[in-house]
């Protein structure tokens, strides 16, 4: 089993600091419920990329705001994971959305579309062959 580098450590430690940071320290009421889905570190650890996903935002424009806040405070996050290691640096977070969490429901419902169509194309084909079979074998035995 393969070890994890340095990026992978540090990016979780940071996806599970920021989502206790998130969910215990911040007060704006525009952040609501916010999971931190994946963190990915730069190779030289001077930015993280977060994604996260909240249940809460409907629109467009409510995930911008909420990345746009999340965004804001990222000097406030820095601060708060620089207290909580030892690290010479401690990586910038940068905030994305993550769509996959919403999408995830759809994608699965195409998936199993696409399955039950391929499961019935290949019956169809099934009962056609074996239809083709049983009139070959007539014609022989006719022949």
């Amino acid at each position: 089993m393969r070890e994890f580098g340095r990026e992978e450590r540090v990016a979780d430690f940071i996806r599970d600091e920021l989502a206790s940071i998130i969910q215990r320290q911040m007060r704006d009421p525009r952040v609501g419920m916010v999971s931190v889905n994946e963190v990915k570190v730069s190779k030289d650890l001077s930015y993280a990329e977060v994604y996260v996903s909240s249940h809460e935002t409907k629109t467009d424009e409510e995930r911008s705001d909420l990345i746009s806040v999340l965004n804001k405070a990222a000097g406030y996050f820095r601060s708060e994971l620089a207290k909580r290691h030892s690290m010479r640096t401690t990586p910038k977070p940068r905030f994305h959305y993550d769509e996959v969490i919403e999408r995830g429901p759809a994608l699965e419902s195409l998936i199993e579309k696409a399955v039950h169509a391929d499961g019935k194309h290949r019956a169809d084909g099934k009962h056609r062959a074996d239809e083709q079979q049983r009139t070959d074998e007539e014609n022989h035995r006719d022949g």
